[in-house]
């Protein structure tokens, strides 16, 4: 049993971590006030390789897996990125997966060189107002029309679709009362986001300023056939295949994050001096630091185990939800002790830690809610019934 990285990982984490200190503290407060997307960084992450690390060698990409891919994202987001660094690349990281996977070749070898180098960025049009986490109630609907299809529909909680130039969609081609099983007639597309025919609102929200968030309106959208994913009535199924190594990726973003609270609050503990000694000599300032420490790296093992897991073609499942559960409360409450021991300059932006609390929250609420993880668990491990 063999717990630490390898050579090759720990150089993969020193030379992002080299990279990441190109863009510090004031620029990403400089995001959270003002938005914007953050080009400059994802073009530097783009130039250096890094967009394409789980990517197939044959199309530009470095070929390895999840956990180098989790090494890379969780030393973006302790840089003190957080998730404005991470979710400007995260789509580029995962995101192109059912395409790897059932994509046709000529597929792989038009669309991949282009993500992996940055040329274009995507969003994932996957949620909608009406459906939540019930993926089989969309009610987008892309119609058989010549040598393609004809989109309608709605989507929300769309990253990046201000920017956007392409578009993982999936869409109902068979009407639900005409299919076997809920889960089949959905189709999946990446296909260009034509913005003469797709309406974007931005949604306003509590942190990630610099990463837009949006709903979108989607009335006639022409999609060629040779953007269709794999077959017919598949799509849920490709979506699925995604799932576990994505919630790997956000388990480790939030634990950065979780990493780079803890770090500032133990430095600012060992700094503020209060009644003649520093706070962080009193155990009631230790204690929960302490804690928040073990916490993180139990987490951290567990995600690892996680990515590991799917890097060798084993059943990861379990481990990946509750690795996402575990990160993302831990992470938080890391996030929570960090403002606390900084008493009210923990209030304060200039100190970051409340910004990475409001952009933490994201992972606990994303991509899929604790409940349905503690549901996946209590039925799939425990054999309990099911409960919804």
């Amino acid at each position: 049993m063999e717990f630490a990285f390898t050579a090759d990982q720990l150089a993969i984490r020193d030379e992002v971590a080299k990279l990441c200190s190109r863009f510090d503290d004031a620029y990403w407060l400089k995001k959270d006030k003002e938005g914007g997307f953050p080009h400059d960084f994802y073009q530097a992450m783009a130039d250096a390789g890094w967009l394409g690390i789980a990517m197939p060698e044959e199309y530009g990409g470095e070929g390895l897996g999840i956990t180098e891919a989790a090494i890379l994202m969780q030393t973006v987001a302790a840089s003190g990125a957080a998730l404005q660094g991470a979710s400007a690349i995260h789509l580029n990281i995962f995101g192109p997966n059912p395409i790897v996977v059932f994509g046709t070749e000529e597929q792989k070898r038009r669309i991949l060189p282009d993500i992996i180098k940055g040329r274009v960025k995507g969003c994932f049009a996957v949620t909608e107002p009406n459906a939540g986490l019930n993926t089989t109630a969309l009610e987008t609907r892309a119609e058989r029309e010549g040598n393609g299809y004809v989109v309608h529909g709605k989507k929300v909680w769309t990253t990046t679709a201000q920017i956007a130039d392409k578009m993982l969609l999936i869409a109902r081609t068979t009407p639900r009362e005409k299919c076997a099983k809920a889960t089949d007639g959905l189709s999946l597309f990446y296909t260009d986001f034509d913005r003469s025919k797709i309406e974007v609102r931005e949604i306003e929200k509590m942190g990630r300023k610099a990463i837009d968030t949006n709903q979108i309106f989607i009335d006639g959208l022409k999609v060629p056939l040779e953007d269709r994913i794999g077959e017919e009535g598949r799509g849920f199924h490709y979506l699925l295949h995604g799932l576990n190594p994505e919630r790997v990726l956000i388990a480790a973003e939030a634990i950065g994050i979780g990493q780079a609270a803890l770090a500032r609050a133990t430095q600012y503990a060992k700094e503020r001096v209060v009644f003649g000694r520093p706070i962080g000599q009193n155990q009631a300032i230790q204690h929960p630091l302490a804690e928040s420490w073990m916490q993180l790296e139990a987490a951290n093992l567990l995600t690892f185990k996680a990515a590991w897991l799917y890097d060798n073609g084993k059943e990861c499942g379990a481990e990946a939800n509750s690795a996402k559960y575990l990160g993302a409360k831990t992470a938080y409450e890391a996030c929570e002790r960090a403002i606390l021991t900084h008493g009210g300059y923990g209030y304060a932006k200039e100190f970051h830690v409340e910004r990475f609390l409001r952009e933490v929250m994201i992972a606990r609420i994303a991509p899929v809610s604790e409940q349905l993880v503690l549901c996946y668990v209590a039925e799939r491990v425990l054999g309990l019934p099911k409960s919804y």
